[in-house]
């Protein structure tokens, strides 16, 4: 692996060097080590780097570097989203010229005095850090000259697309007038961004880009807790007992949700702070001053607002809810893990939300490690151990020896030990214990997750069958198995062709019995029905001379017969003639 250039390789000013010296620096970062020389070569530079990588160093010495002090006017603009990341980049661009005589370094921003500002630019300015917004102000007022700029820089561009200064950012670039060198950084690198530098960058510029590997932290461990809604607020509180971050950034989607958790954190006794646009700029400096100082534990802020936050030391950074762009969440977790330092990354996901962690696996290219909510008993255990190191420490620091004459009383007169008496203190000192509550929930573990699942099976299943079926139609029995030489499919072709053999000869012989024995009946009634006729004939010619008394008795016969009322069978079913019928009566 390849050391990085140091700042006394680079070939910078003894000045800078001596001040870099002295805020602890030695290496260059990626960012500075590509970036510095391109900007000292009079280049314009596209810059792609995650916060908390040393973009601000990137620009801010070559611009130190460049400056003539001797030129009492504006050579320097940089424009950044926020108030609060333009007088952090002042406060480190007048740290690094702390030894250049000379050289001074204004923020301007909305929400102050602008009458001060004013003044304050006409004391011989080089080089001006500020919003796009309060900028354009003063080159309206012509109180902000461009006409001998130099350099111009655009720090967190896509943020500033994202709020809206795309407009002011076009206006402040064309009305730049003559040569001059243009610096675009960036975490990410949309469509808008790139056609700003197609339209007001020179067609040589030079693109600077961090690699994935190098976007990630790995000084950084994440991990995830899957939680109820209801529960978010008890689960951050657990964390927090359990883990005691000195110092910690939580980070919400909405100013609404910043400012209920900062009230519910507080009525917990935390020293917690909410920080979002809508305050005014005095509460927001007093709000960043306490976190800076230590007054303030806990900021909980929303993703626009926290660019301008750049505070070293941060152990913990909470995502209370994920944010809804992955960039986001580098953004965020790039708050701690700065300066060899190690730090965590704690998110809370509800339900689906689960889906949104693997995607920013995929996309980062890291892993988020699935976490249980830590039990009562850990979090009693971890303040109570909290609480026995600060006592410890304070022994070893301070003196207390009038104490220990107090305590040595008091055991002589009461009826229990030194021990009994500090477990009664430590009980006093946490107060009321933390209970188990059921807090863990799983997503795969919940009934919507597994109907999903089931139906994901039966879905399979059909499609397998269905397959299996069209297989069975394309080929024959015989050739299923010729691959593995298993020619069963033809002894089961055969047994199939003997059971249709069977049921063919049976249906034939059914079909013929049917067949003879429609026509014994047939033979039977048309005998039976010809004898009726030959002797019926033969009565007529024998009886032709009858009287008319003898004809209508048999007339009267032959209707009765007809009309089925004295009609009479034979063992076979046939009709038995009247005349015959009448010998048998006789």
């Amino acid at each position: 692996m390849e050391e990085n250039i140091t700042y006394e390789q680079s070939g910078l000013d003894g000045r800078i060097l001596r001040a870099v010296a002295e805020l602890g620096f030695e290496s260059m970062t990626p960012i500075q080590e590509q970036a510095i020389p391109v900007f000292l070569e009079g280049k314009d530079l596209i810059g792609q780097a995650q916060t908390g990588t040393g973009k601000t160093a990137a620009f801010g010495i070559p611009i130190l570097q460049m400056v003539e002090p001797e030129e009492k006017s504006l050579q320097a603009l940089i424009l950044c989203p926020t108030r609060e990341l333009a007088i952090q980049a002042a406060d480190e661009i007048r740290k690094f010229g702390k030894y250049m005589e000379g050289v001074k370094v204004l923020p301007i921003y909305g929400g102050q005095d602008i009458n001060k500002q004013i003044r304050s630019l006409k004391g011989n300015v080089q080089i001006v850090v500020g919003t796009p917004g309060r900028v354009m102000d003063h080159m309206r007022r012509h109180t902000l000259k461009l006409g001998n700029l130099k350099m111009i820089v655009l720090d967190e561009a896509d943020e500033m697309l994202n709020m809206g200064f795309r407009e002011d950012i076009e206006t402040i670039l064309k009305d730049i007038p003559g040569d001059h060198q243009t610096g675009l950084f960036s975490a990410t690198m949309p469509k808008p961004i790139l056609d700003i530098t197609k339209t007001y960058q020179k067609p040589d510029a030079v693109m600077v880009k961090i690699a994935a590997k190098e976007l990630t932290i790995p000084l950084v461990r994440q991990y995830y807790y899957e939680v109820r809604l209801k529960n978010k607020e008890e689960v951050t509180a657990r964390i927090l007992d359990y883990y005691n971050p000195k110092r910690t950034l939580i980070f919400c989607n909405t100013k609404r949700k910043v400012d209920e958790l900062a009230e519910v954190l507080k009525g917990r006794g935390y020293f917690a702070e909410g920080f979002h646009g809508d305050m005014t700029q005095a509460q927001r400096d007093k709000i960043m001053n306490g976190f800076r100082k230590g007054y303030v534990d806990i900021l909980i802020a929303t993703d626009v607002a926290a660019r301008g936050i750049d505070v070293d030391d941060v152990e913990a950074v909470f995502n209370y809810d994920i944010p809804q762009d992955i960039e986001y969440y580098v953004h965020r977790i790039g708050r701690t893990g700065r300066a060899g330092k190690t730090g965590r990354a704690f998110t809370l996901v509800v339900g689906r939300d689960i889906y949104k962690i693997r995607d920013i696996e995929r996309v980062c290219r890291t892993k988020i490690k699935p976490r249980t909510v830590p039990l009562a008993a850990d979090i009693n255990n971890a303040r109570a151990d909290k609480i026995i190191r600060e006592a410890v420490e304070y022994i070893k620091d301070e003196k207390i020896y009038k104490m220990l004459k107090i305590v040595e009383s008091r055991l002589d007169d009461e009826d229990f030990t030194a021990i009994e008496l500090a477990a009664a203190l430590l009980k006093m000192h946490m107060g009321k214990e933390v209970e188990d509550m059921k807090l863990d929930y799983s997503w795969f573990d919940s009934d919507e997750y597994k109907e999903r699942k089931r139906r994901k099976k039966e879905s399979e299943r059909r499609d397998d069958k269905s397959s299996r079926k069209r297989d069975n139609k394309k080929q024959k029995p015989w050739k299923r198995d010729e691959k593995s030489k298993d020619y069963s499919g033809r002894e089961d072709k055969k047994k199939d062709r003997r059971s249709d053999d069977r049921k063919d000869i049976r249906k034939e012989k059914k079909s013929d019995d049917r067949k003879d024995n429609k026509k014994d009946k047939k033979t039977i009634k048309n005998v039976g029905k010809s004898d009726d006729r030959k002797e019926y004939k033969k009565d007529r010619k024998s009886d032709g001379n009858r009287s008319e008394s003898d004809k209508n008795d048999f007339r009267k016969k032959k209707g009765k017969r007809e009309s089925g009322k004295s009609v009479k069978r034979d063992a076979y079913g046939n009709r038995i003639p009247i005349w015959e019928q009448e010998k048998s009566d006789q």
